[in-house]
């Protein structure tokens, strides 16, 4: 009877898995602070994503470990970029699989930062034309759907234009449009070795306490051509998704991010809560709020479950 009238179901189609696309052969170095979550080579990321695929999970989403840094971001653009290179053999060699790309520059900049440091501080402006060109190279590389989570202002429109221009009309935005500057970042930049040098990021990414500010930055995203929209993190904010839900008639994804991931991982190897249900009350709790689907790393344990 609880099965017959559960109003909220999950499926292994609403989750994407977030992966980490290192230099190398043969990597597979796990993230110390996200236990089961891997640094992988190109060759590691292909059997990752054939098996998200066997799982039926929704898709992937890459994140790239350049072989160096620089102050340019160049790794982020360059067209044998190891996102780029991922991408490629991603599609030579598994079909039907959903691949997004994470459009961004602190792991591939020297100090940390997601865009140009002009005077001690990211240039806005500046930081468009990368953020454009990276998309672009990503889109020539075989993306599927291009994600923008730098939280720099016109990004999207900027991305939008050079797709169209470079003639990738039907190359999806799913915007992070409602990123906030929090502390459950943690272990995802030891995972992304992308810890800012100096300063934080709260120049450019939310306030967490402003929820109308959010519900204005979704607006703007939209209004420049965004497909779809993600806030992030997720179950901290869940107030904001059931908003983003109730207020745009769009695709809209939550990121269960590393810090969610990682308390109810640790908490559970110290016996405090049961690892399995605290999973899948977790991933009911967003979808519950509203969000059609769910960045998760937990994609692939829960997927079993289901």
């Amino acid at each position: 009877m609880r099965r017959l009238v559960r109003e909220t179901r999950l499926d292994p189609a609403q989750f994407i898995l977030p992966l980490f696309v290192c230099p190398g052969k043969g990597v597979r170095h796990e993230i110390s602070s996200m236990p089961g979550n891997f640094q992988m080579s190109v060759e590691e990321v292909v059997r990752e994503c054939a098996e998200a695929k066997s799982l039926g999970i929704g898709g992937v989403i890459l994140f790239g470990l350049p072989e160096m840094k620089d102050e340019l971001a160049s790794g982020a653009y360059a067209e044998d970029g190891i996102v780029q290179r991922a991408l490629r053999a991603i599609k030579q060699e598994i079909s039907g699989l959903l691949v997004m790309t994470d459009v961004c520059n602190c792991e591939y900049t020297s100090h940390g930062h997601c865009g140009k440091i002009v005077d001690g501080d990211v240039d806005n402006d500046e930081t468009l034309k990368w953020l454009a060109a990276t998309a672009v190279s990503h889109a020539r590389a075989g993306a599927d759907i291009v994600a923008p989570s730098d939280m720099m202002d016109g990004r999207v429109g900027a991305i939008r234009n050079a797709l169209d221009a470079n003639g990738f009309p039907n190359t999806p935005i799913l915007a992070y449009a409602a990123k906030f500057a929090s502390v459950f970042y943690g272990p995802f930049r030891e995972a992304a070795e992308s810890t800012p040098q100096f300063g934080d990021r709260r120049s450019y990414q939310m306030d967490p306490a402003n929820g109308r500010e959010a519900m204005r930055e979704i607006e703007l995203d939209l209004e420049e051509g965004a497909d779809m929209i993600m806030v992030k993190p997720a179950m901290p904010y869940l107030d904001l998704i059931y908003q983003a839900r109730q207020r745009f008639d769009v695709p809209l994804g939550a990121y269960q991010v590393s810090g969610e991931f990682s308390m109810i991982m640790a908490a559970a190897r110290n016996g405090w809560i049961d690892c399995e249900r605290a999973m899948m009350e977790s991933l009911t709790s967003i979808r519950r709020a509203g969000a059609d689907f769910v960045l998760t790393y937990f994609a692939k344990p829960a997927a079993r479950l289901l």
